[in-house]
């Protein structure tokens, strides 16, 4: 069963890294048979929030703001692909979130953190499920961290050495999680409205 996926990448730094754990994420989803689509912070390029897309008059909002809100909508799960800045969340991807609401409701998501470093970004993986719980998402149990980012992925994005054996490792898992909660979800949204 091919599921609409969207994978969101946030940072906005001149040598972005992390942009190779999502462009690699990507790829496997699409190896897997989904359909899985990179929606990069920096390239959308939403202005910092100052009004949210429920809060614009219908047809008013920003074309970026409204071709990814019907993306979101469409979605069966999301993928948060996320460094860590000083024990919290990237700016970039934050204001990109922020902007939507009722559009991520009732729907999985998952989060895969990478850093520079040994930590592999899991603080601010733990910064992020309580955010996108609050959003209406169900965070999956499964994270995918990754660390050091620069000794896991070429620049090419290709898997090396033992980082990059751990990710190839553990993404299945991580993938399987994330589309049981997809099939449930999609399942019980097509059996009973929800509630709100």
């Amino acid at each position: 069963m091919s599921r609409s996926i969207l994978v969101f990448f946030g940072s906005y730094r001149r040598d972005r890294q992390g942009i190779r754990l999502a462009d690699y994420i990507v790829r496997q989803l699409i190896a897997r048979g989904d359909a899985a689509e990179l929606i990069d912070a920096k390239a959308v390029d939403l202005p910092m929030l100052d009004r949210m897309f429920k809060e614009y008059a219908p047809g008013e909002a920003p074309p970026a703001m409204t071709e990814l809100a019907a993306k979101i909508r469409a979605a069966d799960a999301f993928i948060f692909v996320t460094g860590e800045y000083n024990w919290g969340v990237q700016p970039g991807l934050k204001n990109l979130t922020d902007h939507f609401l009722e559009e991520w409701f009732w729907r999985p998501a998952a989060i895969a953190s990478y850093s520079a470093g040994r930590l592999m970004g899991v603080r601010g993986n733990l910064a992020w499920h309580p955010t996108l719980s609050e959003m209406g998402m169900v965070v999956i149990s499964s994270a995918l961290a990754v660390g050091p980012i620069g000794q896991a992925l070429d620049e090419n994005g290709a898997t090396t050495g033992d980082v990059g054996a751990a990710l190839d490792a553990s993404f299945p898992r991580f993938a399987d999680d994330l589309m049981w909660w997809a099939d449930a979800a999609k399942a019980q949204r097509a059996r009973q409205a929800p509630p709100y």
